[in-house]
């Protein structure tokens, strides 16, 4: 079974962090507690799940900064910020550089709820992402540079024909490496080797009317 995930509430004030774990672990969230940002870098790993609860202005390292320090490592963990102090300026830097929300306090129970399971969703949804395009890649990586040569234009829509006169070889010979490259993808059509490029950064999204020439 894989780890639940994490609501990390980092506030220098003890009872905004009291207040928000009953708040949080009475929703049935597991929560982390730390008093500073310094203190929640030490234990980070980005490699877990869940959300970031963020109080702006603290003590040492503030809000932003944490916020600035996660994104140079390319750490992508949602985060909602939690703000005595917020201004709609302070509000709309968090957001435009990644913040999911941007809460003052005192936030309603309600809304801190909503806001963290918006949180989570986004998470998952971000890992289930990664994980579809580290697997595409994976599959694109053991196709031979001929087949690589190839599944971008069946995934264009061209026809066997059409490849093979391109290409300068046998309609039956690209029927061949045609097989293998959906063996190798796991897929049945070419509108599937369409979206295993399409996840590798290959292709444009669906409807970008370009299409890779096949003159030679």
């Amino acid at each position: 079974m894989s780890e639940r995930p994490t609501v990390f509430v980092v506030d220098d004030d003890v009872s905004v962090r009291k207040g928000l774990k009953r708040l949080l672990e009475a929703g049935g969230h597991t929560v982390e507690t730390y008093a500073s940002a310094e203190s929640f870098l030490q234990a980070f790993d980005a490699g877990r799940r869940g959300c970031l609860l963020l109080d702006m202005q603290m003590p040492g390292m503030s809000g932003a900064e944490l916020q600035a320090v996660l994104a140079e490592r390319r750490a992508r963990l949602p985060i909602v910020f939690l703000s005595a102090h917020g201004t709609v300026s302070t509000s709309v830097r968090a957001v435009k550089a990644g913040a999911l929300d941007f809460l003052e306090k005192p936030a309603e129970g309600r809304l801190v709820l909503e806001r963290v399971t918006a949180a989570l969703a986004a998470d998952s949804e971000r890992r289930r992402e990664a994980a579809r395009r580290a697997s595409a890649r994976a599959r694109w990586e053991d196709l031979t540079p001929r087949e690589q040569e190839i599944a971008p234009l069946l995934a264009h829509g061209h026809s066997n024909k059409e490849i093979a006169r391109a290409l300068g070889i046998s309609h039956r010979t690209v029927e061949v490496h045609r097989a293998r490259i959906m063996h190798k993808l796991g897929v049945k059509a070419a509108f599937d080797v369409a979206e295993i490029l399409r996840a590798c950064g290959l292709l444009p999204p669906p409807g970008d009317p370009s299409r890779r020439p096949l003159e030679r």
